[in-house]
């Protein structure tokens, strides 16, 4: 099983606050684990910050765009997921033209739409180690469907968990309903 250019999508459920209702992109997968971003769970931090920071101009795309909380790995680093997947200094490529980018390069580039058509920007990123995702997936904490270059990019974040019920054919309450306990 490869997830790799999925969505997971937490349980309605989910029991750990932190990925409470969280949508993932899954970036990587292999024998060794997986990688993944959260592109629904916005962090205390805007685009408009690190421009600021760095006494740069802000795209005038991203102005005023939440910086996503990826996961709680690695939260004092940045990570893009973009599309086209391009040629970067520290990229993973996750499907036919999108990557996970994690160098500055493209953070300096954002505002050439012919480098970086579409971009979602966040800190810190999710991890499971080697079996841990199969047993999530086993003891019933995720769903998951191939992931969806429009709710990954175009959906406000907000609507994300919701659209990734929708592509599923139902909505998380129905999960909810009738369960009892045996």
């Amino acid at each position: 099983m490869n997830l790799t250019d999925y969505f997971l999508v937490a349980m309605p459920d989910m029991d750990d606050p932190f990925f409470a209702e969280c949508v993932i992109y899954v970036c990587e997968h292999n024998e060794d684990g997986a990688l993944g971003i959260i592109i629904n769970k916005p962090s205390p931090i805007s685009i408009d910050m690190i421009y600021a920071a760095g006494g740069r101009n802000i795209p005038l795309r991203m102005q005023h765009e939440n910086v996503m909380m990826g996961g709680p790995v690695q939260i004092d680093r940045g990570y893009v997921v973009h599309t086209p997947a391009g040629d970067w200094q520290s990229s993973i490529r996750v499907g036919d033209d999108i990557a996970l980018t994690s160098s500055r390069d493209i953070i300096d580039n954002l505002a050439d739409t012919e480098k970086v058509g579409k971009a979602l920007v966040s800190i810190g990123y999710s991890s499971w180690y080697k079996g841990q995702l199969e047993q999530e997936l086993a003891d019933n904490i995720w769903l998951t469907l191939p992931a969806d270059e429009h709710i990954l990019f175009d959906v406000p974040y907000e609507q994300r968990y919701a659209a990734a019920f929708a592509k599923l054919g139902f909505a998380p309450e129905d999960l909810l309903r009738g369960a009892g306990h045996a």
